[in-house]
């Protein structure tokens, strides 16, 4: 394996400043597998989403812009950056749908209309909803519109461990796409900043983040089926399936309660999730989910900071396996990968907040 200047690595992540060449060289790949940069220089890129046209959108969260990248050549690395929105409150999600992109910022949902024809001259976006909560700790949102044309909206829990109303956190809410009729689809959520809808049953997939100040492996964060609405998943008193809350969990038996469908691992923060649908990868990983975990930020050593995958099948997991890693050396990340994005020729664009980059894994065989 390559080496690299760790004491730059060190600077790195000591100034929070971009990383101008990320050290790439450093991540591993199944064999036949390869990794590029598709976009430098993306400061804190976040979720990803696709126009019509090509058009790659990218939210962010601590620099409140929104970005589009186009790859006007077809060479597999973005030519030209767009700025679509700046000074917006975390705008982390972003969703596209009918020609328009939907831009989650903390307590509203925007939509800017045309957005392909007009990434020079951006229009004036329209509030689709604005009566989501304004507590910043967990409110942060991925989101993304599922197979009923309902755009799905998560809102997570204000606080680390806390009982807050069930009707407005900790839960993932949908609704129209005119923000009419919106609903709690699913409660006792932490806080879920990634998930999709598994492409052969339409039922939803998606990751959450268990609490802190459990211990180093306490508890698990986890990956949750819902194949229904209505469904409860334990928070804030039941965590993993089976661990009740130290504060809260006398109050409620787990049992009450939907366990995981995969433990991925204590503090890992498993971010972006996508099912595979592309047809470059190997068929082995064809349906086969892709979560991206961001990383651990409070434990003893790292853990997370890479891509795992999962085959599913039913409300189980079969078979769990790292598939890419390497964003740390001797415990000091150089790289947080956030979202995932699978792009019509079938390879597949990773966001990483930390070194501002966005990748294209590729598969030739």
């Amino acid at each position: 394996m390559k080496q690299i200047c760790l004491a730059c690595v060190l600077l790195l992540a000591a100034t929070g400043t971009i990383a101008a060449d990320p050290p790439i060289e450093q991540l591993s790949l199944p064999a036949g597998f390869s990794i590029a940069v598709f976009a430098p220089d993306v400061k804190d890129a976040r979720s990803l989403t696709l126009g019509d046209k090509g058009t790659v959108f990218v939210g962010t969260r601590s620099r409140g812009h929104v970005y589009a990248l186009v790859d006007a050549d077809k060479d597999g690395k973005s030519d030209r950056m767009y700025t679509i929105a700046k000074g917006l409150n975390a705008p982390n999600g972003v969703a596209f749908r009918k020609g328009a992109l939907y831009v989650a910022e903390i307590n509203r949902v925007l939509r800017y209309d045309a957005i392909e024809d007009r990434l020079d001259d951006p229009p004036e976006p329209v509030v689709v909803a604005d009566t989501f909560p304004n507590e910043r700790h967990h409110g942060w949102k991925f989101i993304a519109f599922g197979p009923d044309d309902k755009l799905y909206v998560p809102v997570g829990a204000p606080c680390n461990i806390c009982e807050p109303d069930p009707d407005r956190f900790a839960v993932i809410m949908r609704m129209n796409p005119d923000g009419s009729d919106l609903e709690t689809f699913a409660r006792g959520i932490r806080n879920s900043v990634g998930f999709d809808w598994h492409p052969q049953t339409n039922t939803l997939w998606f990751n959450e983040h268990g609490r802190d100040w459990m211990g180093d492996d306490m508890p698990s964060d986890e990956l949750n089926h819902a194949p229904r609405a209505g469904m409860h998943f334990g928070y804030p008193y039941c965590h993993q399936g089976d661990t009740p809350d130290p504060d809260f969990g006398s109050t409620r038996a787990c049992t009450e309660f939907t366990g995981p469908a995969l433990k991925q691992g204590g503090h890992v923060a498993p971010n972006g999730l996508r099912f595979y649908t592309g047809n470059m990868f190997p068929s082995p990983y064809k349906k086969r989910v892709f979560i991206a975990q961001h990383g651990s930020w409070n434990r003893t050593t790292k853990n997370g900071y890479r891509i795992v995958t999962a085959e599913v099948d039913n409300d189980s997991v079969t078979k769990y396996e790292t598939f890419v890693e390497g964003w740390v050396v001797d415990e000091t990340a150089w790289g947080r990968p956030v979202d995932l994005l699978v792009l019509p020729d079938g390879s597949m664009l990773v966001s990483d907040d930390q070194s501002g980059t966005i990748y294209r894994i590729t598969y030739s065989g």
